[in-house]
């Protein structure tokens, strides 16, 4: 039984019992909280009660019906929350262009039922991670920052959106990357159509090519309809392939020969499909191991990185700090309807001086903790819930003497992590499987410990 990921709320909204029930069961494998709706009438009064964190929606629910029309009312009526939940459509029917109009009215992801198992649980991680990623409102933010790095990296994304060049975006985690691809996407000509976003380090390598490039019915024991890849749920919009890093190179080859060709094949088809897609990647990656042949195909990266964009590190950009620390605190504060306050003496400076081994995200989850749990007139360092020093130490440095406090389960826990982190190279995917926990764990994790 694989290990019980952080408590998560999913809502599974299927008029279909069977289906939602067997999803539920699934999905309490992983997560705390997983309930059903068979219809949206209900849904008004759940989401007052608490609001879900991922919802899986079906796109039909009267007999009949295959338009989609009252799963597009549903979506938008979730999208139209305040901290809105991540929605994955769910359709019995392999429809494109509908799953794209649910794409493009703010779904994260579709499956297409029937389903395949580990498909599904990583659809629904994946959406988990981002939406932790997401900022407090759940809308794309902006690029935040005015200092000379993050000005350098906003006038690359002025000059290369409008081109149809393909972009590698690299940084640490937590810096952005997905947030600048973004703001590619909508510095282009395809602005007005689909940003899709691809977690590879979430996709089950035996389900790679069904993934990206769709299949046929009968291609494989339970493809019981044909199903449109992820290449042609972007057609002509814009593909960002995250975590770019963590393919196998076996992957790496079915990509390259997408991206030379233009055109992808559907397992089980017998001829190939013309994509019109702008493929932006990401990876976390140092450079010396990207370039490295046994970990990346250097053919592949020459397709990928016509256009590199390196994210800088919070602590190469302190200058960005203050802007970043009254963006969050005030996203928070209205969020849980606290009253604003503001950070007592010396505590900027604090703040200003701390590494960020976590870099935006970890800041972003510190002002969340300071406004929840901060009790003073003003904001205290210690409501940050940092160490008065980067809780990483590098491989091979020193270490003071243990104390009673290395034994609290907290640092216990902290201490793992980035143990984890320091052996996989900050590779998220690896981590999350050397600690037996799923990615949207792990990045909650990271969030609590300010990693």
């Amino acid at each position: 039984m694989p290990a019980m990921a952080d408590a998560a709320y999913i809502l599974i909204l299927d008029d279909d019992a069977d289906v939602a029930c067997a999803a539920q069961m699934l999905l309490r494998r992983r997560h705390g909280t997983v309930a059903t709706l068979d219809g949206p009438a209900g849904l008004p009064a759940l989401l007052a009660a608490r609001m879900p964190d991922v919802v899986l929606l079906d796109l039909n629910f009267t007999p009949g019906r295959i338009d989609g029309a009252e799963g597009l009312a549903t979506l938008d009526l979730l999208r139209a929350q305040a901290n809105a939940p991540a929605v994955i459509a769910l359709t019995a029917y392999a429809d494109i262009p509908l799953a794209v109009i649910a794409l493009q009215r703010g779904a994260s992801d579709f499956i297409t039922k029937p389903w395949d198992n580990a498909r599904l649980v990583a659809a629904v991680d994946s959406a988990l991670a981002r939406r932790s990623a997401a900022r407090p409102s759940g809308a794309t933010a902006p690029l935040m920052g005015e200092s000379a790095a993050m000005r350098a990296v906003k006038a690359m994304v002025a000059s290369v959106g409008p081109t149809e060049a393909n972009v590698m975006i690299l940084g640490e985690n937590g810096v952005g990357k997905e947030l600048v691809a973004h703001a590619i996407h909508q510095a282009s000509r395809r602005a007005g159509a689909t940003f899709m976003a691809v977690d590879m380090g979430a996709l089950p390598e035996s389900t790679f090519e069904s993934e990206l490039f769709g299949h046929r019915k009968g291609a494989f024991t339970d493809a019981r309809a044909d199903r449109a890849g992820r290449f042609q749920a972007a057609r002509g919009g814009s593909l960002f392939l995250d975590e770019i890093g963590n393919m196998p190179l076996a992957g790496q080859a079915k990509l390259l020969t997408a991206l030379e060709r233009r055109a992808v094949t559907p397992v089980g088809a017998d001829r190939a499909e013309a994509v019109d897609v702008r493929v932006i990647s990401a990876t976390n990656l140092d450079e010396a191991r990207l370039f490295d042949p046994a970990v990346f195909r250097p053919d592949l990266l020459f397709r990928l990185n016509t256009i590199v964009i390196r994210v800088p590190p919070l602590r190469e950009r302190r200058d960005d700090i203050p802007a970043l620390l009254r963006h969050y605190l005030a996203a928070y504060e209205g969020q849980y309807e606290r009253a604003a306050r503001v950070l007592e003496a010396g505590v900027l400076e604090q703040l200003c001086a701390y590494a960020w081994p976590g870099n935006v995200r970890a800041l972003r989850h510190a002002c969340e903790r300071a406004v929840i749990l901060g009790a003073g007139a003003g904001y205290v360092f210690a409501d940050f819930g940092l160490a008065a020093a980067p809780p990483v130490a590098a491989p091979g440095c020193g270490r003071r003497p243990a104390s009673a406090d290395d034994f609290k389960l907290g640092a216990l826990e902290r201490d793992t992590i980035a143990a984890a982190l320091a052996q996989s190279c900050g590779n998220i995917s690896q981590a999350a499987r050397m600690l037996g926990v799923s990615r949207a764990a792990l990045y909650r994790k990271l969030g609590k410990h300010g990693i």
